[in-house]
């Protein structure tokens, strides 16, 4: 996904504080060397019948110029060979004697062509270090007064020195000038890479963020989006950048929408929202979402971004959580109610009990109290079933195999009446090391097993499988560490739409005659193990059930 663009004048601004590379500066000098070179030549040419000793010899340095510059080209530009001090130091040489000839031979134009110095000596000043830029000067100063006092036969030609004192404050003012503009260099050059850095980290993070961003200028068209927001949204990002995309959002996301027209229109931020996220493939799902605004740098237009996340799995959590606390406030009552009916109801069943057995009653007395026993002995059982959700607690921690736990468990529920012989109950995984409470694990996959088995009606297929689990597997929120995982899953006719939410409330069953209790015990013992169990089920195709527990959880009696 492309960056967002740098504005026109960050980069203009940019530009004018960068300096030439060293490469273009040395292509520079070669070129001016070249030139000055052509000029040396052609003076050579014009004095060639007065000094014909001199033309020759600035012919023949002309050559040695050529043959200099063509190999400073070699080595920057084809080899890109990193210029050393020895190499600075030829061309410096090289300069020199085409300034020096040019001087020498210069005639009226001398005391002109002598300028010529102070450009090598604040070249050389720039791009060499300090100390060296002085054996330059210093090379230049005796240059210009060998090639001064050559070109005024011996004679010392006045306002030498005086030039010698302008080259010596060239050099000082450019040296200084040029190690202030390295230094800038240099830092600048820092800033760029660590701002480079910056935008490659945030880029990163946004490629990969759950999260999804997205931006919207002021004529409403998409500025950025991040692999999530287009993920989430179901939407092409690089399709839709630079075009309208508010009719787009209003479709799929009003809230949304409505969040960033009011930043565009008014300016108003978001801090935390929720809506929901309609997509074409059918799927929807909450989100929460936040917006700031800012002001671009060119237009003066204002432009939103949006954060926007799937709640989907938080919700999910969230009601894990509710339902969990609902189930301790119906345990406690239960308990309560349990223990007020249990001794009544035994007084009663003793006292029915003796009358029909007393030599007074007749046969219909004696019906009645049979009838009236049998039904006492059934609220005493749901009792005892309620004071079982009541106490669910887990206190005996220890090292379990949870694999081994649902091969003991299997084997029971085999010789159930229940399952019939032509039901497959199969046993799959691997050895699954967990911190937990072995009765409570047993009554965990006892009650599964029982269930899928009964929902298959004696026929059809149970598979449990106990393996180590992906934390990525998990919904977020959940915080549970270095999970395990049992999964009993059956091909039955699974479950019932509008039943599927109130699945694990207490005395909600799916067959007929059932106490519903038996899923309320797997929520509340899963639970004290600071585990979470989930239901997947696809009506005519079975049902999945999924409890996830940490390999070592938080004990309920551990300060």
């Amino acid at each position: 996904m492309p960056a967002p663009p740098t504005p026109a004048p960050e980069r203009a601004s940019r530009a004018r504080l960068s300096l030439p590379d060293l490469r273009t500066m040395l292509a520079w000098l070669f070129v001016f060397r070249i030139a000055l070179a052509m000029l040396l030549l052609v003076r050579a040419a014009v004095v060639w019948g007065s000094t014909p000793d001199v033309s020759f010899s600035a012919a023949i340095a002309v050559l040695l110029l050529f043959v200099i510059t063509a190999y400073g080209v070699y080595q920057i530009q084809i080899r890109r060979a990193e210029p050393t001090i020895g190499f600075y130091l030829t061309q410096a040489l090289a300069d020199l004697t085409v300034v020096s000839a040019l001087v020498r031979l210069g005639g009226d134009a001398a005391t002109a062509l002598a300028a010529l110095y102070v450009v090598v000596i604040a070249v050389y000043a720039f791009l060499l270090p300090i100390g060296v830029g002085v054996l330059v000067a210093v090379a230049a100063s005796v240059a210009y007064v060998g090639a001064a006092v050559g070109q005024n036969s011996g004679d010392i030609p006045p306002g030498l020195w005086g030039q010698i004192i302008v080259f010596a404050f060239v050099f000082l003012l450019v040296a200084l000038l040029g190690h202030r503009l390295q230094q800038t260099a240099v830092q600048q050059s820092r800033l760029e890479t660590e701002l480079r850095r910056a935008r490659f980290e945030a880029a990163e993070i946004l490629r990969h963020i759950k999260t999804g961003v997205i931006t919207v200028d002021g004529h409403g068209c998409l500025a950025f989006a991040n692999p999530a927001a287009e993920r989430l949204l179901g939407i092409d990002a690089e399709a839709f950048m630079g075009r309208p995309v508010l009719d787009r959002l209003e479709q799929m996301a009003p809230e949304l929408h409505a969040a960033i027209v009011a930043g565009i229109r008014k300016g108003r931020r978001v801090g935390r929202g929720e809506g929901f996220v309609r997509r074409p493939d059918g799927r929807e799902f909450p989100i929460g979402l936040s917006t700031t605004t800012f002001e671009q740098t060119f237009e003066g237009l204002q432009a939103v971004t949006a954060l926007f996340t799937d709640l989907s799995e938080l919700k999910q959590v969230q009601e894990l959580h509710l339902r969990a606390e609902r189930l301790e406030a119906v345990a406690a009552l239960s308990a309560a109610l349990a223990h007020e009916i249990r001794n009544p109801l035994a007084s009663i069943r003793s006292s029915v009990e003796q009358l029909a057995l007393s030599a007074q009653a007749d046969d219909d007395e004696r019906t009645l109290g049979r009838l009236i026993i049998r039904e006492s002995d059934r609220l005493s059982r749901l009792l005892s079933e309620f004071l079982d959700f009541s106490r669910v607690r887990a206190a005996n921690f220890s090292a379990v195999d949870l694999h081994a736990v649902a091969e003991e468990t299997a084997r029971l529920v085999r010789v159930h009446p229940d399952c019939g012989p032509s039901l497959g109950l199969e046993v799959r995984g691997e050895r699954t090391m967990v911190e937990a409470d072995e009765d409570l694990l047993h009554r965990v996959v006892s009650n599964l097993l029982l269930n899928a088995v009964q929902a298959c009606q004696g026929k059809g297929r149970v598979i449990v499988t106990a393996s180590p689990a992906s934390t990525i597997e998990l919904p977020r929120g959940s915080g549970i560490e270095n999970p395990v995982k049992l999964v009993v899953e059956d091909d039955g006719p699974g479950i019932d739409p509008d039943l599927e939410d109130r699945l694990f409330q207490p005395f909600v069953s799916r067959r007929p005659g059932g106490s519903g209790l038996g899923l309320a015990i797997v929520q509340r013992a899963v639970e004290a193990h600071r585990g979470i169990v989930l239901v997947d089920s696809t009506p005519g195709q079975g049902a999945r059930f999924t409890v996830y527990l940490p390999s070592r959880p938080y004990r309920e009696n551990e300060e």
